[in-house]
């Protein structure tokens, strides 16, 4: 994936031509909500201290790129002003684009304190294991800092010395948090005021690679030394259907197997056991360790190989190559009577390469089913982390 900027002309933004080309596309870049929020309390700042309605602020983001940001819903009073910055998410796929993001900057004349708060649509930590405290705003370190930085900015410009009370709020947020991983963190009530560099890259996997590494390490904060993955709805149903396992304790990883263990080892994690469908896991008995379709496949080349392995002739193998989904593939295994055998030989490959990335740091296990068979096996160390994780949860 190239990063590429073009020397053609300013745009309104400033991000217009910062882009990244994926699939022979440009997809251009963003800002997040931390850039937003930063951006309308130092717009607010200035027309507090300096008493002149403004349609736009400039603001530099930790990545060195400078947004020029059009404020909305502008209310000045005496002491108090209002306004709003929308936010643009580019090219990449995202709850909150579009939304406002409103700062209300307050003087305190009698303090020289500058305070940051988060209002209606910004939720609160109710949980620990979080950058923030139980209580506070969830508007994640960076963003607050920026936040502070622009207000502290505006008012040395305007010689101002006294006390400022800022209020971030988002009259969507409410709504929107319920699509995003904030209910499972703990934080109620709204979103979170996110960006590390206060832009979004377009298809960036970090961030959802980040946000699995948070919901970790709030478990792991709370004593949860084997861990519950799974890498989807479907996993997440059958566990709380069919297993008997603290469904809450569930942590979902998406595509990203290889990344999970990773930081579980680096986090010092004792173990996890991985609940899946075998459409996503069967890919990881060939090694396969991000399991979206966009970066490999061979489901049917993992299941033929297995049946050979189990005594299939070749009709089989070319009947379970012709299939299309792994639900045909086990029925054409269960009608040649080796499905058993079959899934017998994929866990122990699940259970080789599970091995293989944490270079046996961690102990690491895996349940498979299908929608349509139901359970269809497990590998060798999924059994003693059920036991393990039964036994944290009866202390």
């Amino acid at each position: 994936m190239a990063y590429v900027k073009e020397e053609v002309m300013a745009h309104k933004t400033g991000l217009e031509d910062y882009y990244v080309i994926k699939n022979q596309k440009k997809l251009h870049f963003g800002y997040t909500t931390g850039s937003c929020a930063a951006g309308a309390a130092k717009g607010a700042t200035e027309m507090l201290l300096g008493g002149q309605k403004q349609n736009e602020t400039d603001l530099m983001t930790p990545k060195g790129i400078l947004l020029h940001l059009e404020l909305h819903d502008v209310c000045m009073e005496k002491d108090t002003v209002i306004c709003a910055v929308r936010k643009d998410a580019g090219d990449d796929p995202d709850t909150t684009n579009g939304i406002l993001v409103y700062a209300r900057v307050e003087k305190c004349p009698k303090s020289s304190e500058i305070t940051v708060d988060g209002g209606k649509g910004v939720g609160r930590v109710t949980r620990p294991g979080l950058s923030q405290k139980v209580g506070e705003a969830a508007i994640n370190p960076v963003p607050k800092a920026m936040i502070l930085k622009a207000v502290e900015d505006a008012a040395d410009r305007y010689h101002y010395e006294g006390g400022l009370k800022v209020t971030i709020s988002v009259p969507e947020g409410e709504q929107i948090a319920k699509k995003t991983f904030n209910p499972r963190l703990g934080i109620q009530g709204g979103i979170s005021i996110l960006g590390t560099s206060g832009i979004v890259e377009p298809m960036s996997e970090k961030a959802l690679i980040q946000s699995i590494q948070v919901e970790m390490k709030q478990h792991f904060s709370q004593g949860e030394q084997y861990l519950i993955v799974t890498p989807g709805n479907y996993g997440a149903d059958y566990l709380r259907e069919h297993m008997d396992l603290p469904f809450e304790k569930n942590i979902k990883c998406s595509n990203y197997v290889g990344e999970t263990i990773d930081m579980a080892v680096n986090m010092g994690v004792k173990g996890i056991l991985f609940i899946s469908h075998i459409g996503k896991f069967v890919k990881v008995a060939a090694g396969i360790m991000n399991t979206h379709s966009h970066s490999a496949d061979g489901r049917m080349e993992v299941l033929c190989a297995a049946a050979i392995r189990s005594g299939a002739d070749l009709e089989c193998a070319r009947e379970i190559l012709a299939c299309n989904t792994t639900d045909e593939a086990l029925h054409v295994l269960d009608r040649y009577h080796i499905l058993q055998k079959a899934m017998e030989d994929v866990t122990r490959h699940i259970q080789f390469y599970l091995d293989h990335r944490s270079y046996q740091q961690i102990l690491l296990g895996a349940v498979i089913f299908s929608n349509e068979f139901g359970y269809l096996g497990q590998t060798e160390h999924a059994e003693e982390l059920i036991r393990k994780i039964n036994s944290a949860e009866s202390k």
